[in-house]
C-alpha cells in the first residue's frame, strides 16, 4: 500500500524551490508515520481532502457567499461552496450551514458576535473540567468581551453519575445569572451529552442553546451520539477531528433569523475572504461521512476508547467518570501517583513515541502548562485501521512508559515497539 512517504514524491516543485520546507515536511511525515497519534483533537484526514485543500482554488479571492460575491470570477467557487452547504446540511439533518469558519475558534467567536452584545452573561462549564479556551477563558475574548458563568461536573464519586455534567447545578446557575446563552459541548468530557435537558434549562431560563460539538462531530454524523438537533438553537463544530477533514470550522442552525445574523456575524463580521481550497476540503469531507462506511469507523472509534479505558482502569489508571462513551478519556494521574504530572507523562509518552496531551482535570492543583491529567483519544488510530487487539497493546505500550517514570533504556524499548505496530498500519494515500 502506498503511504505518505510515497506521496511526498510528488512534491517535485516544492524540492526544487524550497529544499528547507520540503525536508520539513518529509520529517513530518515520516514522524507521523513511526508514531501513533492519540491526541483527541487531531485525526488523519484522508488523499481526496489534502488533494482538495492543495488545489488551485488557493488562487481567488470570494468575499461575500455564492451568487453575492464581491469579486468577478466566482462561478466554480460558488460551486464548490454550495455543495459543501448542501452536504452539510444533509449530514447533520439542519435547514442551515455556514462552511466558511476558519476555525472552531473562529465559528464560536462569530456566534458570540451574532448573539450577545459585549458584556451579556452566557453560562458554560468550567474551563478546568473539559471546556474550551473560547468558553470563557480570561484571556479569550470570550472572556474579556463577555461574562461567563460556569457550571461544573459532579464531584461525589459515591454518585452513579460521577464525572458526569451536573445537571442540577446547570439548571441552578442558569436561573441565577439568566444567561443570554448557555453553551453546552466539550473538549475533554468522555460521556453522552444530553442535549433536551439542556434545551429544557435553556426555555427555563429564557436563554439560546448552544452546541459545541467539535469533538463529537464525526459521531454525531454517524449516529453513534445524539444529534443536537433540534433542540439546539445554534450549532458549532471543526471539521478536523471525528469528522476527519480539513482544519476548519461550521455553524449549523434551523432558525432562518438566526442564520441571517450568523451569515453577517462571519462575513463581514469576524472574517474577510473564506479559504475556498478549504471549504472544498470539507466539502469531500462531509461526502466521505455520507457514506455507509464511515458509520461503522465511528463505531469503531467509540469501541477502540471504550477497550482503551478498560485496560488502564485495569492497570490502576484512574479515569474522569470512571470510563468513555465517546472517543477519549482523561487521566487523573493523581490517581495512580500524586507526584505525576500530565506535563511530564507526555513527554516521556512522546519520547516513546505516542502523541497525547496534558490536560487539566476537576479540582485542578495544577496550572494549565503542568496539569495534573492526561488526554487520550482514537480518532487517529481508527483512521489507520487500529481495533481492539491493537489498542489492547497500546495500553501496555502507555502502561509500560509511565512505569517507567521516563527511563531511557525502558523507553527506547517501548519507542521500537511503537515503530513496529505504525508500520503495520501505514497511512493510506
Amino acid at each position: 500500500m502506498p503511504t505518505q512517504l510515497d506521496a511526498a514524491a510528488t512534491l517535485t516543485h516544492l524540492a526544487q524551490s524550497d529544499p528547507d520546507i520540503y525536508q520539513m515536511i518529509r520529517s513530518e511525515e515520516e514522524r507521523q508515520e513511526t508514531t501513533l497519534e492519540m491526541i483527541a483533537s487531531e485525526n488523519h484526514t484522508s488523499p481526496a481532502v489534502m488533494e482538495a485543500v492543495g488545489s488551485c482554488l488557493t488562487n481567488k479571492y470570494c468575499e461575500g457567499y455564492p451568487t453575492k460575491r464581491y469579486y468577478s470570477g466566482c462561478t466554480y467557487y460558488d460551486a464548490v461552496e454550495q455543495l459543501a452547504i448542501d452536504r452539510a446540511k444533509k449530514l447533520f439533518n439542519c435547514q442551515f450551514a455556514n462552511v466558511q469558519p476558519h476555525s472552531g475558534a473562529s465559528a464560536n467567536t462569530a456566534v458570540f458576535f451574532a448573539l450577545l452584545e459585549p458584556g451579556d452573561v452566557y453560562a458554560s462549564i468550567v474551563l478546568s473540567e473539559g471546556g474550551h479556551l473560547t468558553h470563557g477563558s480570561p484571556v479569550n475574548l470570550s472572556g474579556k468581551w463577555f461574562k461567563p458563568v460556569h457550571y461544573p461536573l459532579v464531584y461525589d464519586e459515591k454518585r452513579p453519575d460521577w464525572g458526569h455534567i451536573d445537571y442540577d447545578a446547570v439548571r441552578a446557575l442558569c436561573l441565577q445569572h439568566k444567561p443570554k446563552l448557555l453553551i453546552c459541548g466539550y473538549s475533554a468530557y468522555s460521556r453522552i451529552i444530553d442535549f433536551p435537558r439542556f434545551r429544557a434549562i435553556a426555555d427555563e431560563c429564557g436563554a439560546l442553546l448552544m452546541a459545541d460539538i467539535a469533538h463529537i462531530a464525526g459521531l454525531v454524523a454517524a449516529g453513534v451520539h445524539p444529534s443536537p438537533f433540534p433542540h439546539c438553537h445554534v450549532v458549532t463544530t471543526t471539521t478536523h477531528k471525528t469528522l476527519r477533514g480539513p482544519r476548519g470550522g461550521l455553524i449549523m442552525t434551523n432558525d432562518p433569523d438566526l442564520a441571517t445574523k450568523i451569515d453577517k456575524a462571519v462575513f463581514p463580521g469576524t472574517q474577510g475572504g473564506p479559504l475556498m481550497h478549504v471549504i472544498a476540503g470539507k466539502a469531500v469531507c462531509f461526502g466521505e461521512a455520507l457514506r455507509p462506511s464511515f458509520k461503522d469507523y465511528a463505531k469503531q472509534i467509540v469501541a477502540n476508547a471504550k477497550v482503551l479505558a478498560a485496560e488502564l482502569t485495569a492497570k490502576g489508571y484512574g479515569i474522569i467518570s470512571g470510563g468513555t462513551d465517546n472517543h477519549l478519556i482523561l487521566l487523573d494521574l493523581r490517581k495512580t501517583d500524586k507526584e505525576l504530572t500530565g506535563k511530564a507523562a507526555a513527554l516521556w509518552l512522546e519520547q516513546a513515541g505516542i502523541i497525547t496531551n496534558k490536560n487539566t482535570v476537576p479540582k485542578e492543583d495544577r496550572t494549565p502548562f503542568v496539569t495534573s491529567g492526561l488526554r487520550l483519544g482514537t480518532p487517529a488510530l481508527t483512521t489507520r485501521g487500529l481495533r481492539e487487539p491493537q489498542i489492547r497493546q497500546v495500553a501496555d505500550l502507555i502502561h509500560r512508559t509511565l512505569a517507567s517514570r521516563g527511563d531511557e533504556k525502558t523507553i527506547a524499548v517501548v519507542r521500537a515497539d511503537v515503530a513496529e505496530l505504525a508500520r503495520q498500519f501505514p497511512m493510506a494515500h
